[in-house]
């Protein structure tokens, strides 16, 4: 779903340039009104109430949002329907997902059957850092793939070269963003003071600061990049400000780490802080890397390519899962700290490429 709807946002700015990066910030927006929604309503009846009810909620909201989606598809117009040229490639195209579909199964069967049967024993860890390969050969067999067998001309070529660049910048990007849901919500739940009037908030309701920044500053980001035209910064100038970002915001994150204990937790504004850091390095880098791929992609190829994008996504979260995982091995400042250099230091390598990315763009808006 996320790489086609994403697709179909592109179909609505055919022109691409700057109008293309100010749309997928308002669609950006209108993704973190449920974002801003979900931890507020799910987590408060996985907290107060019972998890099954919790995560029931989440469901149920996906389902309205497809029914909204099936309710209001004939706003868009021709966006997002086949084109000529890709009406005879259907069937091909059918074959492909009902052959990848089956194979998938088949896995997961097969998984399923060692694991009952006691051949192979599983646990979540070891799953986790087989999956972060498999996404990895995936990525890269691609790529492969589509450099070998595409058929690409010169400038395609010299365009999707960049996309694995971008795809390294957000992995890592979403491997400290996703903190949010793990190591990040332990310091709220554990080490934060959420009491007010007598009342203790959830944990997981901290996490809806980041979706209602978004929400504040999607249109302000859209504005800015209408208002800056032709002097819009490079794609790796702007994934190098969202980098830095993420970096600063943990370690605002790693010094209020220093004054919490159990007994005492700190104010939640070392929380909101480090959100708010978070939510301005997001902005220019994830809807921004969205509207870039539709641009650097082949127009036969854009569909897959956001797919490639999200497994980035992907990838970033496995690395989330097994960094938060040290939380009760590292000291908290430690942890955030090292994350914080770690990602604002890959910003900074990013932004050594900026001269040959921009070469390989050339004369791409």
């Amino acid at each position: 779903l996320k790489p086609n709807v994403s697709a179909i946002v592109a179909d609505l700015y055919p022109e691409g340039g700057a109008r293309r990066d100010a749309g997928f910030s308002v669609y950006y927006m209108g993704i973190n009104i449920g974002a801003f929604a979900g931890p507020l309503i799910c987590g408060y009846l996985g907290e107060a109430i019972d998890w099954h009810l919790g995560f029931s909620a989440a469901g149920v909201g996906m389902l309205l949002g497809m029914i909204q989606y099936v309710r209001g598809w004939r706003q868009l117009g021709s966006a997002g329907q086949p084109r000529d040229e890709e009406a005879a490639e259907r069937t091909r195209a059918l074959r492909s997902l009902t052959t990848g579909v089956v194979v998938v199964i088949a896995i997961v069967l097969l998984m399923a059957s060692l694991q009952m049967t006691g051949v192979l024993l599983f646990s979540i860890l070891g799953v986790a850092q087989v999956t972060g390969v498999v996404i990895t050969v995936l990525v890269v067999l691609y790529f492969s793939y589509v450099f070998l067998f595409e058929r690409l001309n010169r400038d395609e070529r010299r365009r999707v070269a960049v996309i694995p660049i971008l795809f390294v910048a957000a992995a890592v990007f979403w491997s400290g963003f996703e903190q949010a849901g793990s190591s990040m919500t332990l310091f709220a739940e554990r080490l934060t003071d959420r009491s007010a009037f007598g009342w203790e908030a959830p944990a997981t309701w901290l996490q809806s600061v980041n979706p209602l920044f978004i929400i504040v500053f999607a249109p302000i980001f859209a504005a800015l990049w209408l208002r800056l035209g032709v002097r819009n910064p490079s794609i790796l100038v702007k994934f190098t400000c969202g980098l830095v970002q993420l970096g600063l915001g943990f370690l605002v994150l790693a010094w209020g780490a220093t004054f919490a204990t159990e007994e005492a937790g700190v104010s939640p504004m070392w929380l909101v802080v480090t959100y708010f850091f978070h939510t301005t390095g997001e902005l220019c880098l994830s809807p921004v890397g969205l509207s870039s791929i539709t641009k650097l992609s082949p127009k036969r190829l854009v569909g897959q390519m956001l797919g490639i994008w999200f497994m980035a996504s992907a990838l970033g979260n496995l690395l989330a899962g097994l960094v938060a995982g040290l939380i009760e091995s590292l000291p908290l400042p430690q942890l955030f700290g090292t994350v914080g250099f770690i990602v604002a230091g890959a910003g900074m390598i990013l932004l050594g490429a900026n001269g040959p990315v921009r070469r390989l763009t050339k004369g791409l808006n």
